[in-house]
């Protein structure tokens, strides 16, 4: 027969407030110091809890053909052979193609200089702006253009490169990062007993509605993004290559990334293949125009609808200002992440807009000593 578990006696060793607030605060204090000194354990542990969130979504579709653990195990498959094929493959070719288009970049600009010269020096000889307007406007404007031209691609292209050198800490971080992501999405239910344990018992049917928001929300918008940006992406880069417009892995590499960004992103993503395709001849500009236009129709009103759905339910006005101020803080990490951000605060007024209520007594008095 099996022995039975004693049961351990525990003796419970009581603490006053402040006690407690000095235990809580010595932790934070050493938990802020372990991730100063080693900030690849919070690059890991976010990055992991981030990646279980984007995956939850697949992972949550592929359960209802499969097990969950069999639908973890797919997914982790799909994602291992596309990172696989971004490193050996798509990294080196878009190197590769970036590295020529800084090389092309200052005759793109030459001959895109010509050709408005062509055209626009009539209009400026007959104009009272020739007289007030320096002779070499033209010519500056241009050397700017092509240096700053030449030091993004060059700026791309060191940054591509400098990751491809560290290459094998990048991969000691993203095996941890998946590692991570594993255990989580395998233990999600230990994970949600604990978080609703934490949560005093009255308000533990209220804590499981935001864990199943936070849940929808994040995993459906940050999953259906990366899909579909990567579609988009796709779908750019065989369109230039059957119009002939050079570079076009590297194209469509560079609209997946301006596709993150909302609204802009897409008229962004298009200004390097428009002026190519500009300057090689009109047939292939209407043709790029026209491919970028069904390329976002098909996002707008196919690939976003019915795979993000209603996820954010922010106003565009809200998400463009958001944008807006997120580039202004923290640059193209602040563009990236905004988005999501807004969808955590939506989730959070959504759920205490229905909640929080005001003390009816607490009313009553202040009512009561305002009256004259």
């Amino acid at each position: 027969m099996a022995q039975r578990r004693e049961r351990v006696s525990i003796t419970p060793i009581p603490v006053s407030r402040r006690v407690m607030f000095a235990i809580v605060a010595m932790v934070l204090v050493a938990l802020a110091w372990i991730v100063y000194r080693a900030p690849t354990v919070a690059v890991v542990a976010i990055g992991g809890a981030a990646v279980a969130v984007i995956l939850s979504y697949p992972v949550r579709l592929l359960s209802r053909l499969m097990p969950r653990k069999l639908a973890i195990l797919a997914t982790f498959l799909i994602l291992i052979g596309a990172v696989s094929l971004g490193i050996f493959f798509l990294i080196p070719l878009v190197v590769e193609q970036v590295g020529q288009l800084a090389k092309v970049a200052p005759e793109i600009v030459f001959n895109a200089r010509h050709f408005f010269n062509d055209r626009l020096q009539p209009l400026y000889r007959n104009s009272p702006l020739s007289q007030m307007l320096p002779k070499n406007l033209s010519s500056g404007i241009t050397s700017n253009l092509v240096g700053r031209i030449q030091g993004i691609a060059e700026g791309l292209l060191g940054s591509i490169t400098g990751f491809a050198s560290g290459l094998f800490s990048a991969a000691v971080t993203l095996f941890g990062i998946l590692f991570v992501a594993v255990y989580l999405l395998i233990d999600v239910r230990k994970v949600k007993a604990v978080y609703l344990k934490l949560v005093p018992r009255g308000y533990r049917r209220d804590a499981r509605e935001l864990w199943e928001a936070f849940g929808v929300s994040l995993s459906r918008y940050l999953g259906g993004l990366l899909f579909t940006v990567a579609i988009e992406g796709f779908l750019a880069g065989i369109a230039m290559w059957m119009i002939g417009i050079p570079y076009p892995v590297a194209l469509g590499v560079w609209i997946s990334i301006t596709a993150i960004i909302p609204y802009v992103g897409a008229v962004i993503g298009a200004i390097p293949a428009v002026v190519l395709a500009f300057l090689q001849s009109p047939t292939k500009f209407f043709l790029v125009c026209l491919s970028y236009a069904i390329i976002q129709q098909l996002d707008s009103h196919i690939l976003t609808p019915r795979i993000q759905g209603q996820a954010l339910r922010v106003h565009p006005i809200i998400v463009l200002l958001a944008v807006l101020a997120g580039a202004e803080i923290g640059g193209f990490l602040g563009v990236i992440f905004t988005v999501p951000i807004l969808a955590v605060l939506r989730v959070l007024f959504d759920f205490f807009w229905l909640r929080l209520k005001l003390d009816e007594e607490e009313v009553e008095e202040t009512e009561e000593r305002v009256k004259p």
